[in-house]
């Protein structure tokens, strides 16, 4: 039908081998990955890296420990939910790539190697610092909220912690409470000793 319209042979024949090009040129664009996109970094850690999630999350991250069901379970939530799989099993690392899944093979035994380990292959949108960062339940992984210190004394927080802290937090899914005590210090010198600047 396009040879019989108005427009004539020779402006069909244009406009033929310029949409032809059009396409050549977009064919010939690499595909953009939906995880080049600038988006928070959601984790899911297999059964082998339970300490692993806790620390992701008190950094901040939303990291879904999958401590039960198969690796094509995991794979499903992961790529359902557009979760970066972190685990230390190459084979299960390998297939989750194969499928076109975003997965990071875990090194390291200890939590600064393989939080270091985490974070350089996951890109420069993750970096390890607990400035400016809202932690997350390192339990269930809810998000936390900031209370008022009269909310804070009503609970079971020790009178001896209330006079000795000023901040106080509640996870909204499990109502946990937390404070900044000795466990937050150790972090903080953690996050210190992982030098960031050379991740990316």
């Amino acid at each position: 039908m396009s040879q019989a319209s108005s427009s004539g042979p020779k402006s069909s024949a244009a406009g033929t081998s310029a949409a032809k090009r059009r396409m050549a040129k977009r064919g010939a664009r690499a595909p953009r990955s939906e995880f080049s996109v600038k988006r928070p970094l959601l984790f899911v850690a297999d059964a082998m890296l339970g300490s692993l999630a806790r620390k992701l999350r008190i950094f901040g991250f939303d990291t879904i420990y999958f401590g039960e069901g198969g690796d094509p379970e995991l794979e499903a939530l992961a790529k359902k939910e557009k979760r970066v799989i972190i685990t230390s099993d190459r084979r299960l690392f390998e297939h989750s790539e194969g499928m076109g899944l975003r997965a990071v093979l875990v090194e390291g035994k200890t939590d600064g190697a393989r939080l270091r380990s985490v974070a350089k292959q996951a890109g420069p949108g993750m970096t390890l610092s607990l400035r400016g960062r809202t932690s997350r339940c390192a339990v269930c992984n809810g998000e936390l909220e900031l209370i008022r210190r009269s909310d804070a004394a009503a609970s079971e927080i020790p009178p001896k912690v209330l006079a000795r802290h000023r901040l106080f937090f509640v996870c909204k899914s499990c109502s946990r409470r937390y404070w900044r005590g000795r466990h937050w210090d150790k972090l903080r010198r953690l996050s210190y000793s992982l030098d960031t600047k050379d991740l990316t």
